[in-house]
């Protein structure tokens, strides 16, 4: 099977992300970054399934979130962040943190205005209260 068939192919195709949960990390690398994209909106039916699934193996995909929290889609770096940071328990790579401390500290305006910083804040916090 073509590993392109374990893209979902619209925002109702639960059943294809329901799928992946049978492949491992190394099996999918290469389409990672199309999986990804079905995270930008969490009010589509594929995202959760989605999320879950790239949950299970957020300790492989620093270099890929951090492509997209050094991007310019304000939506999705607020859905990596919650997907990420709030939704999961498994601790982010440093660098992930570092860079969501940064949002936090000094957003840009579309930061702001698309409601990011609030996400990296509550990120921030959730940490800060999970260390104590």
């Amino acid at each position: 099977m073509s590993l392109k068939n374990l893209i979902p192919k619209h925002k109702d195709d639960t059943e294809t992300a329901e799928k992946l949960f049978e492949y491992s990390y190394e099996e999918v690398r290469s389409i990672i970054p199309e999986l990804l994209a079905w995270i930008q909106d969490m009010n589509w039916p594929v995202s959760r399934p989605m999320a879950d699934y790239l949950v299970s193996m957020s300790e492989y995909l620093t270099k890929d979130l951090m492509k997209i929290l050094n991007g310019n889609d304000e939506v999705w770096k607020y859905w990596c962040i919650d997907v990420f940071g709030l939704y999961s328990d498994k601790p982010l790579d440093p660098t992930i943190v570092a860079k969501i401390k940064s949002i936090a500290e000094n957003p840009t305006e579309s930061e702001i205005a698309e409601e990011v910083v609030e996400q990296a804040l509550r990120y921030l916090k959730k940490i800060a209260h999970n260390t104590k």
